[in-house]
């Protein structure tokens, strides 16, 4: 799953967060003009649109700045405008406040379209297991999502472990023997088990038969999974290999994992996987989506139960990585079994150790980025019941699947059960985020500065402050996308959007604007209003388009406070001649002042000046190799106030 976190851009707004209007806006912008208090806010991103200059960066901020102080009729005017003229760089979090806008003020067919957008958008932009005593309950909540039915090719015998091959299935039977061993699905299975085929979509061929090649012997033969391309097939056996049976120092013949490839329609080249031991049993294969990764089941040392699941890596060229447990969340102290992964990295597994209906149970819980820690659901009823359930597969796409269980309505003593998925499992999804919140002029950490966890029904579903060092830590629910909101008094909050995406822990910086910039003699307009780079084009210095708009809002400061002078002062990088660029450099400062001047800002109250390299923010002198990162720094307008 895509995992991308998207950053919102806030505007200026009350420093007492969400619920203040106007008032408390024109209150503090009327404070002393003398100190230069500047609210790079509603009134100043508001004139210069009203003198037709636009563009998305403006939009985002006035449009956030009537979000946050809930005008949402003027929200709504405002990134529909946005949408409307920058689709092409509006990300889904400007496209949700719109539809929450609109769903205030009771448009509820255009939020509904906008919300539908959103989602497109973000989509195209990815635990303790301790006993719970409403396990009952959540089991019922679970149940009835499935209609099922038995397997038409069941057996008087045994027949489980389906795995989907070509149009139809693989599985496992005893149907040829006659035999009649009770616990098939456990390590120490007696009777003798081959791997069958049967082509479920052709009504012509209703003949079961067993897998060609050299795949099936006397010992057992089971689980087994087949790669996308048809050409290797991974499977249980005993641990039998070339004509010959081994046993541990116990006498048992343990279960191995074998891998077999396709030749001319047969399954031959036998080969046993490294991680297979003559002590223990390794058996039931599966493989992730990507098939980078082979699940299975083990009771190797290092685990934890009768039986864990563990995975290792395929390198290629017949080596894997060490076989890695999954963890004290998905496995017990008892039987964990037949795991099985969806698209969706959904593993479904077989478990007697989590709470169940009784006998092995299936159970999914969400797996992606190497992390097993999320909470384990029981799928519930019918597919659960009082017997043992297992080996359970699923194709989400088609919302069809197969498991197997002994239940005593069936055929054979394990039966295969079809199933249709009629809704889609339940599953929690729990992520943590951290992160720190600072000043962003400052740098300085923000002690006391409260965080909070959004959903996409603009509801609180959690809330936490930062410690003495900054810091935050909270858990969302990664089933969804989420806003994560950071706010202090005397700050603009920030948020940002993080699509859905499991597992993986997040990290969140937040660096949040004062709501109130005091500025005077010497200070760096620029700086205080946040003003993007100007640029011009190499070797001129006639004012581009993009650098109207931020000359506009040094414009619409000075219009605000008569009393404000400022000078443009002009820097340039240190490559080229010294002199050329001291001369380019006073030409853009003479430039931007003229341009100040013909939209109606006196004279007076401009200076330019243009310094070349005399004054660079780095080590980036002549003969300094520098990268061209480095050099933007130096290549800058500041905008000083000197009264």
């Amino acid at each position: 799953m895509y995992k991308k976190v998207l950053l919102f851009t806030i505007a200026f707004i009350s420093s007492f967060g969400l619920t203040y209007g106007q008032e408390r806006l024109l209150e503090k912008a009327d404070e002393k003009y003398e100190e230069y208090s500047f609210r790079p806010a509603i009134d100043i991103y508001k004139k210069v649109r009203e003198k037709g200059f636009s563009s998305p960066d403006l939009l985002k901020r006035l449009g956030n700045s009537y979000y946050f102080n809930a005008n949402y009729e003027e929200a709504s005017e405002i990134y529909k405008e946005l949408i409307e003229k920058y689709d092409s760089v509006v990300t889904p979090d400007y496209v949700f406040r719109y539809a929450q806008s609109l769903k205030t003020l009771g448009e509820y067919e255009g939020a509904d379209a906008m919300m539908a957008k959103f989602s497109r958008l973000a989509k195209e932009s990815g635990i303790d297991s301790s006993f719970d005593e409403d396990y009952m309950k959540k089991i019922e909540e679970n149940s009835g999502r499935y209609d099922i039915q038995q397997f038409k090719y069941n057996s008087k015998y045994s027949d489980f472990a389906p795995s989907f091959y070509k149009e139809g299935l693989i599985f496992s039977s005893d149907r040829d023997t006659g035999n009649l061993a009770r616990y098939r699905h456990t390590w120490n299975a007696r009777d003798f088990l081959d791997i069958y085929e049967v082509n479920e979509a052709n009504e012509d061929n209703e003949v079961v038969q067993k897998v060609s090649g050299d795949i099936n012997t006397r010992l057992h033969e089971s689980t087994s999974v087949v790669t996308k391309d048809g050409s290797t097939m991974y499977f249980t056996r005993n641990n039998f290999l070339d004509g010959k049976k081994y046993k541990d120092e116990k006498g048992t013949i343990r279960l191995k994992i074998y891998k077999a490839t396709l030749i001319e329609g047969e399954w031959t080249d036998i080969e046993e996987l490294p991680f297979n031991s003559d002590s223990y049993s390794v058996a039931h294969p599966v493989l992730s989506p990507d098939e980078k990764a082979l699940y299975f089941a083990s009771d190797m040392p290092g685990t934890f139960g009768e039986s864990d699941i563990f995975k290792v890596q395929i390198v290629g060229d017949g080596t894997y990585g060490p076989p890695i447990n999954l963890g004290k969340t998905i496995n017990t102290e008892a039987r964990e079994t037949f795991p099985f992964i969806t698209q969706s990295d959904v593993l479904y597994f077989s478990s007697d150790g989590h709470p169940g209906l009784g006998g092995l149970d299936v159970f999914a819980t969400k797996i992606a980025f190497d992390e097993y820690d999320q909470p384990i659901v029981n799928v519930g009823k019918p597919i659960n019941g009082k017997y043992d359930d297992f080996s359970f597969i699923l194709d989400e796409e088609k919302t069809m699947g197969y498991f197997a269980s002994n239940r005593i309505d069936g055929t054979g003593d394990d039966d295969i059960y079809s199933f249709k998925e009629t809704e889609p499992i339940s599953l929690d999804c729990l992520q943590e985020v951290t992160g720190t919140v600072r000043d962003r002029i400052s740098n300085e950490i923000l002690t006391g500065a409260t965080v909070k966890i959004i959903d996409e029904e603009n509801n609180v579903v959690s809330s936490t402050i930062t410690n003495a060092k900054g810091e935050y830590i909270l858990s969302l629910d990664c089933n969804q996308g989420n806003f994560v909101r950071a706010m202090m008094e005397g700050y603009v909050p920030s948020e940002e959007y993080l699509v859905k995406s499991y597992g993986k822990p997040r990290i969140v910086d937040f660096y949040l604007e004062r709501d109130l910039v005091t500025g005077g003699f010497g200070d760096d307009l620029a700086k205080l209003l946040q003003l993007s780079t100007i640029y011009f084009d190499l070797n001129k210095f006639d004012i581009r388009p993009d650098a109207e708009i931020e000359i506009q809002k040094v414009i619409a400061a000075m219009e605000k406070y008569p009393s404000l002078k400022i000078k443009v002062n002009a820097h340039t990088d240190s490559r080229g001649n010294d002199a050329y660029n001291l001369w380019l450099s006073q030409k853009r400062a003479q430039s931007t002042v003229a341009y100040m001047i013909a939209k109606g800002i006196s004279a007076d109250r401009l200076d330019g000046q243009g310094y070349g390299e005399e004054r660079l923010m780095n080590e980036c002198e002549n003969g300094v190799r520098c990268s061209n990162e480095k050099h933007q720094l130096n290549r800058r307008s500041e905008f000083i106030i000197f009264d």
